[in-house]
């Protein structure tokens, strides 16, 4: 990989691992569902005007929006809202790798490697220990929300292997207006408590750039450069750095939120990023 394409890379890590604690920030006044209808409102406006729908179904359009969208997103910014820290989101989030596997070995039928069970086992020892040390910054039900979250990416992949190639951004901006009703509807029959018209009108400027964060840097630059890089390098060189984001997320939101880092903590993401290692490369040494 040329040294630009590398830097890009490690700058689209940077951004969605700060990604957890911008999320974080915005929570604090936007409710999760209507942060999830913002973000997305801004990703498909004014884009949708200038770019073509994707070359792919609209069943499958549907598909994506439904799963890699109102699902997975619902569900990962409820669980932070209700109770899981920055860092440990970025960290539970990754076992949509495991999450993929599995769907696409009962759904296409598949087959896991031994080392990809391997990987997967040790994984999601790690999401248990996590789960054992609930309380403080980590709440079980918040924990079970971003596990569904991962589940839903996972579908979420398995859609976006049928469309195949396509323009990302597109995909993302009709993605995101195809979304919109379901989450504006949700957001409404499950915490308009939570806002009214006023609020947003009032929102403080920290609010506003974490939102504008989450919808450029974040949705729509950071999707486009990933297929770019895709479309130039195999998976397997660009795919593993990955790896990097849950390490990004855990010390950004130790240094910019003050998030605690105890032991358990440290041992549950080795944990899950020893079994992520395993699931790339495990194929080499285990037969």
């Amino acid at each position: 990989m040329p040294l630009n394409h590398l830097l890009i890379t490690l700058v689209l890590v940077i951004i969605w691992g700060l990604n957890f604690v911008i999320i974080q920030v915005a929570l604090q006044e936007i409710p999760p569902i209507l942060l999830t209808f913002l973000r997305f409102f801004f990703a498909a406006f004014p884009l949708v005007f200038f770019l073509k729908p994707p070359k792919t179904s609209w069943k499958l359009l549907f598909s994506y929006a439904l799963t890699l969208i109102v699902l997975d997103f619902c569900f990962l910014f409820t669980g932070m809202y209700i109770g899981v820290s920055a860092g440990i989101a970025s960290l539970t989030l990754q076992t949509q790798v495991f999450f993929t596997a599995i769907l696409a070995v009962v759904f296409l039928k598949e087959k896991m490697s031994k080392a990809q069970i391997l990987g997967a086992s040790i994984a999601f020892v790690g999401v248990a220990y996590v789960g054992f040390n609930t309380g403080g910054d980590v709440n079980f039900m918040g924990l079970l929300l971003v596990e569904l979250a991962a589940l839903s990416w996972a579908a979420g992949n398995l859609v976006s292997k049928k469309i195949g190639r396509v323009d990302m951004l597109s995909l993302v901006t009709w993605g995101s207006l195809i979304s919109l009703p379901f989450l504006l509807a949700l957001s409404f029959l499950l915490e308009s408590h939570l806002w009214s018209v006023e609020t947003l009108l009032h929102l403080s400027w920290k609010s506003i750039g974490a939102l504008a964060y989450l919808v450029y840097p974040v949705t729509l630059f950071g999707f486009a450069m990933w297929s770019w890089l895709l479309s130039r390098h195999p998976a397997t060189v660009v795919a593993p750095f990955t790896l990097l984001i849950p390490i990004v997320g855990f010390s950004s939101s130790a240094l910019l939120l003050g998030e605690s880092l105890p032991i358990w903590k440290l041992i549950a993401g080795v944990l899950v990023i020893v079994g992520l290692l395993i699931n790339l490369y495990g194929n080499r040494f285990i037969k």
